[in-house]
């Protein structure tokens, strides 16, 4: 970190960040850029370095610049345009790296068939999938969160059990000292 970078923290050319819908932030975000505080031989011309800020929260790891107020993170792009806009698009595209993983993680890496057809219905049935696996802590599990389809699948997916039926209802059984019982 450089100190032209360092002591323009506290300068006012922050402005406030907006979300994928193109409203402002209400969580107090702000977007700055810092390209002109850079000097970087090494990047390739028209690289800017935009930065954005938000409120530390209790628990948030600091990142980037040392401060007891805001968490900064900053990348780097060559797109035109608005700093704040391309924050915008760099956050959605940050959900759209997260969907792809699940998708891999349900199976899209590979083709387990030699015919097309085939293939192609193992694509719908992972895209089914990556759908429907994120449903699974939201409606079953409230308290855990956000889980990946990998993660599901070793510890819930992958507990032994037994169906059984009792008093007209299904029941299942797992074995008692199962790590993720």
């Amino acid at each position: 970190m450089t100190a032209a970078i360092s002591d323009s923290i506290g300068v006012d050319a922050w402005t406030p960040a907006i979300d994928r819908d193109g409203r402002p932030r209400t969580d107090g975000a702000a977007v700055c850029e810092l390209t002109s505080l850079i000097d970087d031989s090494r990047l390739p011309a028209g690289t800017r370095l935009i930065v954005r800020r938000e409120p530390l929260h209790p628990g948030a790891q600091r990142s980037l610049f040392p401060s007891l107020e805001y968490r900064y993170w900053g990348f780097y792009t060559d797109q035109d345009g608005d700093p704040v806009e391309c924050d915008a698009t760099m956050r959605a595209h940050a959900h759209v790296e997260q969907h792809i993983q699940r998708l891999k993680d349900s199976g899209l890496c590979r083709f387990p068939f030699n015919r097309f057809d085939t293939n192609q219905a193992w694509l719908q049935t992972v895209t089914l999938a990556a759908d429907l696996v994120p449903l699974v802590p939201t409606r079953c599990l409230p308290d855990v969160g956000d889980v990946r389809p990998k993660e599901l699948r070793w510890t819930l997916f992958g507990a032994p059990g037994r169906l059984v039926r009792t008093a007209r209802q299904t029941i299942v059984r797992l074995i008692d000292d199962w790590p993720t019982a």
